[in-house]
């Protein structure tokens, strides 16, 4: 069994000049969990945007979730 946690996206880093078409591979975000801040790969989320929540598994954002209640919605 794995353990996912979520996440909200504060920013998010864009891709080297020189990526080349794995320019989507290179992105990262900085991702607040409950006041603990920390950087994570967005190569599985490439529609991901800055203010989505985010599953994160050894620091990888898997999926984009919805916050229970319409009104936590950035």
């Amino acid at each position: 069994m794995c353990l996912a946690t979520p996440g909200l996206i504060l920013t998010i880093t864009g891709s080297p000049a020189n990526a080349g078409p794995d320019a989507e591979l290179w992105r990262q975000a900085e991702v607040d969990f409950g006041g603990v801040r920390q950087w994570v790969s967005l190569a599985c989320l490439p529609e991901a945007e800055v203010g989505d929540r985010v599953l994160v598994h050894v620091g990888m954002a898997l999926s984009v979730v919805l916050a229970d209640d319409p009104a936590e919605e950035p």
